[in-house]
Parts: structure tokens; sequence; C-alpha cells
């Protein structure tokens, strides 16, 4: 998981998700509001992403002195929680496990279509960004697009289809929904605040 959290990962997802190390050795984390934070800041914000249950086992990746993520605590549970993933002022921390990883490798290195051979499950208890145009949130921000912010919320990175599973295929009050429908990298997203989610470990 190391490995795969080395770079940034810009997704208007929510994603875009997210800030994550991963297979591009040489990206940086760049901006951000977790600048001249301290290390232990940094650490408590990561973790701040999903139920203690989780956060507590899960190791941590924090941007080093040049900007790379370095892991800074170990875990033991498969999750690895990051203090932003966005290049915005208002850090968007998520906690995510394995399959997220390679979900977001597979998306960062331009592949066809996911690989994670499992359910993923991510975590951003203190909400993320998304990217809309014309009103059509996209995978990328891109000229004339807006940030947007999206509330506490989790995500099954997983193959989603709004017509087959019967949810909208954007935002909507029902409170779940399915982002980048349409494409191989749909997947669901949840507005519930994993803090408040009781994960049984």
């Amino acid at each position: 998981m190391k490995r795969v959290l080395s770079t940034i990962w810009l997704v208007g997802f929510a994603l875009s998700l997210s800030t994550l190390s991963f297979a591009d050795e040489g990206h940086k984390m760049q901006g951000s509001g977790v600048k001249g934070m301290s290390k232990d800041a940094m650490i408590k914000l990561a973790e701040s992403a999903a139920p203690p249950e989780i956060s507590r086992d899960a190791a941590v990746m924090i941007p080093g002195e040049d900007g790379k993520l370095v892991e800074v605590k170990k875990g033991t549970n498969g999750f690895t929680c990051i203090p932003t993933v966005n290049n915005l002022p208002e850090p968007d921390p998520m906690c995510m496990d394995q399959a997220v990883g390679q979900w977001v490798n597979d998306l960062m290195s331009n592949a066809p279509k996911p690989t994670n051979t499992v359910p993923g499950i991510g975590y951003m208890a203190k909400g993320g960004w998304h990217f809309e145009k014309d009103g059509k949130i996209l995978m990328s921000e891109e000229p004339g697009s807006k940030a947007v912010k999206e509330p506490a919320h989790w995500m099954v990175m997983w193959p989603f289809d709004s017509k087959a599973s019967g949810l909208p295929s954007g935002v909507s009050p029902l409170g779940a929904y399915v982002m980048f429908d349409g494409t191989p990298y749909a997947h669901l997203m949840v507005y519930q605040d994993p803090m408040k989610i009781k994960t049984g470990k």
C-alpha cells in the first residue's frame, strides 16, 4: 500500500477522490491546507477521516519535506490514512483500504478500468471535493470547472450502474449516488458521516 501511496490522487472524486501517493513516485503533494501543519497535527487530521475502530490500527502517510508522502505510522489492518487528497485550502483527509489504493493507482495510471478484484472502502469524515462543469461531475479538473464541497461520506470502489441500481447519477437528497456513472470508474458515494458508523471491530 505504501508503494501505491506516493503520489497525489487529484480526482475530482472525491476522491476525487484524494491525495494518495501512488505508482508515480515522482508526484508531490502540492499546495494544500496542510502546509505548515506539524507532524502530529497532520497525523491527527489523517486519522479523523475514519471511525476510530479503523484509524487507530491504520497506517498514516503525510507529506515530507520534499512534498512526497512518507509513512509515519505503521498499520495492522490494511487501511492507510492521509491528511488531504485534493490541492485545495480546506483539507479532505481520507482513510482507504488496499483495494481503493489499487483503484486509485489504476485511475492515475490511466488504466482502461480498475483492477481491484474486491470492493474497496474509503472514508472521508471531513468531506471531500469534486469538480463540476455545466452541472456534470468531472473525473478531473478542467478549464471552466468549479470545485464543489462534498459532505462527510464513505465510498465503495466497485462497478456500479445508475440504471441497474436505481440510484441517481448525481448528488441527490437520497444521500447516495453513483459517481462517474457510465464509466469503468463508476463507484458508490454514501453521504453518511463515517465517524457515526459502527464497524463491528
